[in-house]
């Protein structure tokens, strides 16, 4: 907790954030490069759906991201209900847009690799209608955040949506166990994985690049909205004098 409020301070997060900024960005960049050129050159097509696996490379960081954003606005909605952390409302605010990016992501690549997997473009079934509707909760929660400021509120409205809406992340973890679906069952656990050896290995730097530029992304947008607030409040002082 006292790592936690040490960066309440915007100085103090700001001072850290701007060189860590592009450095995460470029990171996740040159992983995402190495990444690609790795699934696209050096890795057998699949013997079943020959050479459309390789859209996994982008379909699983996108879903990954897209769940894990949502994590995010969770956990810092907590962060901002609980201890009343400065940045934390900000820090969600910065996630949602890069998450329902990701998300829409995540259902456009699974839709073109089901066209030629399971001959149809979009089935209704657990693991891809929840996941549509983890997209649709970003929206709503971007105009909610949006409406809460133009408004004057204090945040504690979107913080408590952005709790509430984590119930769909069980879902669409376990959906593909709950129910019979087409979607195709967990293929990578912690210890195993269906998929061979020889396609899998460049996905986890597909992941960290993603991953990268995801945080990149965040922080970026971060400094954009206390820049903005902070912009804000000297007009609003000098309006006073």
């Amino acid at each position: 907790m006292a790592t936690l409020h040490a960066f309440a301070n915007p100085a103090r997060f700001l001072k850290i954030a701007k060189p860590l900024t592009p450095a995460l960005f470029w990171a996740g960049v040159a992983l995402i490069v190495l990444g690609c050129w790795a699934g696209l050159t050096q890795t057998p097509p699949d013997y079943l759906q020959g050479e459309t696996v390789r859209i996994l490379y982008i379909h699983v960081p996108a879903a990954w991201l897209g769940m894990g954003g949502w994590s995010g606005i969770a956990i810092s909605s907590i962060m901002f209900l609980v201890w009343r952390h400065p940045l934390a409302s900000v820090a969600a605010r910065a996630i949602a847009l890069p998450g329902a990016v990701f998300a829409a992501l995540c259902l456009m690549t699974g839709s073109i690799w089901g066209r030629p997997t399971w001959g149809t473009w979009w089935q209704w079934d657990g693991r891809l209608t929840s996941m549509l509707l983890l997209f649709f909760v970003y929206l709503g929660y971007m105009a909610l955040a949006k409406a809460d400021a133009d408004r004057g509120g204090d945040g504690r409205v979107p913080a408590l949506y952005g709790i509430a809406g984590s119930v769909l992340l069980p879902i669409i973890r376990y959906s593909v166990v709950w129910w019979n679906t087409l979607h195709q069952g967990p293929s990578i656990g912690l210890t195993q994985s269906t998929i061979d050896g020889s396609i899998l290995w460049p996905l986890p730097i597909m992941l960290a690049g993603f991953t990268f530029v995801f945080a990149g992304i965040v922080l970026m947008r971060m400094r954009m909205m206390l820049a903005v607030a902070k912009s804000e409040a000297r007009m609003r002082r000098m309006a006073r004098a």
